[in-house]
């Protein structure tokens, strides 16, 4: 009987379909939340040194958790009905399971590849990832540019969660067309923050997180930071020493003698496990212009130590909820 089929090609599809099936296992089980995705990002950067994007990809993760672990703080109940904290915390669940279906495989992938020498970018369409990033990670396998690779990751993740999320009709009505919203992104209380050892915080904050070109900025711009020579052997340090919970209290312990009050609550204590789907896949980069504009420098603003920044927004988080129930009593007198 004449065989149908090669035997080295058989045996090489049968390994390929293995690996996307452990990858797909694998990326499911680390995102179940912003728990496991923080520590997946954390370890494998650990991991995997020659580029940063991983371990940025963590403490924004860290800062998703503290930004949902605060809606359920008193000041936050008491400036923001409960829809309106409940669509919040789903857009940064949903922004943040999207962007790590989509990159943990890429990250896997290259693992793998370096582990048999040789590159398997190819099997990216098997996990809906974009053409300009198998384009940049083939461009990484052959030149090496960290710094390149990490900006392309910035710019496809922030294109990833676009479209789902960010214009999607029902977040814009019950999200970002909203007070609540307006408040957090006028008043900055999002800024992402890096925390130190020695009580010491860095961030930027951005205006308008609706729009790509914005947080691909401030994605860029925490980069600058992230990976300067004597502050990133700080951030790291605190990220392998303090464990992740979602509370503010895992750096405010460093800052202050007593945490904010309410700070204490981990956030799987606070949130159930969220079930999400992938509907479809869509790349994002075939009907996308000049996107080689968005691998600029970025431009830091000239403060980036925020110690100061950060206890006046605290004061100012207690005043506006105060002010809000003082209010509300003379109304209903």
């Amino acid at each position: 009987m004449e065989l149908l089929f090669n035997k080295e090609a058989f045996t090489s599809k049968v390994s390929e379909f293995l690996l996307i099936e452990e990858i797909k296992q694998k990326t499911a089980k680390m995102n179940a939340d912003n728990i496991s995705r923080t520590k997946a990002y954390q370890n494998y950067h650990i991991r995997n040194k020659e580029y940063f994007w991983p371990f940025l990809a963590s403490m924004v993760s860290r800062n998703a958790g503290w930004n949902m672990d605060d809606l359920q703080l008193t000041e936050y109940r008491m400036l923001m009905p409960c829809s309106s904290r409940r669509w919040i915390f789903y857009t940064y669940e949903r922004a943040n399971w999207l962007i790590f279906a989509d990159a943990y495989p890429q990250l896997l992938l290259y693992e793998k590849s370096k582990q048999v020498g040789s590159p398997l970018f190819h099997l990216l369409k098997e996990f809906g990832v974009s053409s300009f990033m198998a384009e940049e990670w083939e461009r990484f396998w052959q030149t090496r540019n960290r710094k390149r690779l990490d900006t392309a990751l910035i710019i496809n993740e922030q294109h990833v969660i676009q479209e789902p999320v960010l214009d999607q009709e029902e977040y814009k009505r019950k999200v970002f067309s909203t007070f609540p919203y307006w408040l957090q992104d006028h008043l900055h209380f999002s800024t992402v923050l890096f925390p130190t050892l020695e009580g010491d915080l860095f961030g930027i904050s951005v205006h308008g997180f609706h729009k790509v070109s914005n947080r691909i900025k401030l994605g860029k711009g925490l980069l600058e930071i992230l990976t300067k020579p004597g502050l990133y052997e700080r951030f790291i340090q605190f990220a392998r020493m303090t464990e992740h919970t979602g509370s503010r209290a895992d750096f405010e312990r460093y800052l202050f003698q007593k945490s904010r009050k309410g700070h204490h609550l981990p956030l799987r204590l606070l949130y159930p496990i969220i079930e999400h789907q992938r509907i479809e896949y869509k790349d994002w980069s075939k009907n996308t212009r000049n996107v080689e504009k968005h691998f600029k420098k970025a431009e830091l603003p000239g403060q980036v130590k925020l110690n100061d920044w950060y206890e006046h927004k605290r004061i100012e988080l207690h005043v506006l909820a105060r002010w809000k129930s003082i209010f509300k009593t003379k109304l209903n007198k």
